[in-house]
């Protein structure tokens, strides 16, 4: 997919060979999103979690078939002794998860993640192709450890992970380009329709989708300067992605499950510097979400929900080079002073995946502090003799 796993104000610029969080994962990756290093992760309940996991085939790279037994379940406990909890709790236990665009540990995928397995569910991941080795590598070996701590002091274990471009549908799409390209080389089956294949045939049936993938190989363009190939290379790797995966997915999703993806403000508002087809993508990807809300709730018993998260510092944000100004501006401007933790959105995520919210569907949902709601930029000098309320 020239597979760009981003997150949050997500835009990857990459090639595209990539999927959509890493394609853009490419490396040049400009994702507003991340930093799941957070607080208000612990809030959410940590339950149980699942004990079975079936064993695993499909000739894809995982972390099994690289170094022995590194990452084999999502929690745990036995899904047989539930305690009782206290509350509302966001309760997962005995839910699998696919989660397509992580490739690090400081991105909205991964926080999303997290917050789900803290609820007790199985966690599966989609990486892009090229990022794969890395991914696994730095997973064995400890990299991400401290990232992977849960609530109840326990660490976040990821059950398999799949290569994943979900620039392609099928192996009929993909060019010969990219097939003979060294960075594919030892994966296999990693178009859209080989996971989901993969992903049956390893475990029979998923609950929960999650889109975390974004490119945009021209996104530092402006619109006027953004070719055609630039912008459907846009749309398609971070908004076509998304109706692919489900597409492909929900006919092995149990009824009653979920999937969610991740937008931007950008999609409504003007952002100079999200360019290169990278805002019309997003519009794309919302419209998107009620469109297949319906089908998907109509014929699958599925719900589709989409999270417009604030700018936050990460490295494929980085990239395109002013992200740490869209985070000052947002604590300058939004309601809430504050900067935007990745987990926040990964808790976010959590409540609209659950049972707890069988009744939202087809929304955007804004976590950014409220910076949405605002028409004007409080922190400009006309707005100095009105005496706004502000954190010193």
């Amino acid at each position: 997919m020239a597979q760009t796993m981003a997150s949050g104000l997500q835009m990857m610029m990459a090639k595209p060979s990539v999927n959509s969080s890493w394609k853009v994962l490419n490396s040049s990756a400009a994702v507003f999103g991340a930093n799941p290093k957070t607080n208000s992760f612990s809030m959410l309940s940590s339950a149980s979690s699942i004990a079975s996991v079936k064993p695993l085939s499909c000739n894809i790279i995982s972390m099994h078939s690289k170094s022995g037994e590194v990452i084999t379940r999502a929690m745990s406990q036995s899904t047989d002794s539930k305690p009782t909890l206290p509350g509302l709790p966001i309760d997962l236990r005995g839910k699998r998860a696919f989660i397509a665009g992580i490739a690090d540990d400081n991105g909205y995928g991964w926080a999303i993640a997290k917050s789900l397995a803290a609820a007790g569910a199985e966690i599966l991941v989609g990486t892009w192709v090229p990022a794969l080795n890395i991914f696994e590598t730095s997973l064995r070996r400890g990299k991400f450890d401290a990232s992977r701590v849960l609530p109840d002091g326990s660490l976040m274990e990821i059950t398999k992970v799949y290569p994943l471009d979900a620039v392609f549908d099928n192996p009929e799409d993909v060019p010969e380009d990219i097939k003979t390209n060294k960075r594919y080389a030892g994966s296999s089956n990693w178009t859209v329709q080989e996971v989901a294949e993969c992903v049956k045939k390893d475990f029979g049936t998923i609950d929960i989708l999650v889109h975390s993938l974004a490119n945009g190989p021209e996104v530092s363009k402006p619109l006027l300067e953004t070719s055609r190939k630039g912008y459907l290379a846009a749309i398609s790797a971070s908004s076509y992605s998304y109706v692919s995966l489900l597409k492909h997915f929900i006919p092995i999703m149990n009824p009653g499950g979920a999937s969610l993806s991740l937008t931007y403000i950008a999609s409504e508002r003007i952002i100079p510097g999200y360019g290169g087809g990278m805002s019309s993508a997003k519009a794309a990807l919302e419209s998107d979400t009620r469109v297949l809300a319906f089908e998907a709730g109509r014929r699958y018993k599925v719900r589709v929900n989409t999270i417009s998260a604030g700018p936050l510092g990460s490295r494929a944000a980085k990239a395109i080079g002013f992200i740490d100004t869209m985070i000052e501006y947002s604590i300058n401007n939004a309601p809430l002073q504050k900067e935007l933790a990745a987990d926040e959105v990964g808790n976010a995520a959590a409540f609209l995946l659950s049972p707890l919210s069988s009744a939202i569907t087809g929304s955007v949902v804004y976590v950014d502090n409220g910076l949405n709601a605002m028409g004007v930029a409080v922190d400009s000098p006309v707005f100095g003799e009105l005496n706004i309320p502000k954190d010193n």
